[in-house]
């Protein structure tokens, strides 16, 4: 839920923005245009980034790193899995 608000408050900043530009207001436009895109692309970037857990361990390769937490959404155990040649992360659920 505070996700699309966040992203609607950074849509508006850009319309505000657009409003500004057009009624020649340059003073403040660069301000709410920075303002607007680091809160959309911020947010549109986190949900991208974020990975969701999977069920299976990853394949040959994956070294656990020892890590566990529990996921805040889900509630369950979360264990990271590293790929030391490409440096990405796996998630997968405990017990499965």
């Amino acid at each position: 839920m505070l996700r699309k608000i966040l992203i609607v408050i950074g849509i508006a900043l850009l319309l505000a923005a657009a409003v500004l530009l057009a009624a020649g207001k340059y003073i403040f436009l660069p301000h709410v245009v920075i303002l607007g895109l680091m809160l959309t692309a911020g947010i549109v970037w986190e949900r991208w980034q974020y990975k969701k857990p999977s069920a299976g361990r990853p394949g040959a390769g994956w070294q656990a790193t020892g890590e566990r937490f529990v996921d805040p959404q889900s509630g369950k155990t979360i264990e990271v899995y590293f790929d030391p040649r490409s440096g990405e992360s796996h998630y997968v659920e405990m017990g499965h």
